[in-house]
């Protein structure tokens, strides 16, 4: 059964079976308004936690999307490059970002649930 986390900057993981499928929350699709642009990651890409993973523009502004964990990109959604906008029509749903298979998951033990998320945006 998938376990999703979030993180303080706003990125949600949804992990089943060592991988995680990643994207923004729907607060962060929020705050940045109609995106315009996603550039999507290599398959194959080793990310380090912190790591700039994706850089999303839209009509305010252009944002980094930090790899929340450590591991190898699996898949990037190739959907954005022609609909950018699924990030905000379906932030936690079709817009994912990218997908990685989990190097260290004892990382996920400092990420937040839903709860202690939802407390830190308010």
């Amino acid at each position: 059964m998938a376990k999703t986390y979030f993180t303080e900057d706003h990125e949600w993981l949804r992990v089943e079976g060592g991988v995680a499928t990643v994207g923004i929350t729907d607060y962060a699709q929020e705050q940045l308004g109609d995106l315009v642009f996603v550039e999507l990651p290599e398959t194959g890409r080793k990310l380090t936690k912190g790591d700039t993973a994706v850089v999303v523009e839209s009509v305010k502004a252009a944002s980094d999307v930090y790899a929340p964990v450590d591991g190898e990109i699996t898949e990037a959604n190739s959907s954005l490059s022609s609909d950018p906008s699924l990030v905000n029509s379906a932030a936690t749903g079709d817009g994912w970002l990218w997908k990685m298979r989990l190097s260290n998951e004892s990382q996920l033990e400092g990420l937040l649930d839903e709860a202690a998320y939802k407390a830190h945006i308010g």
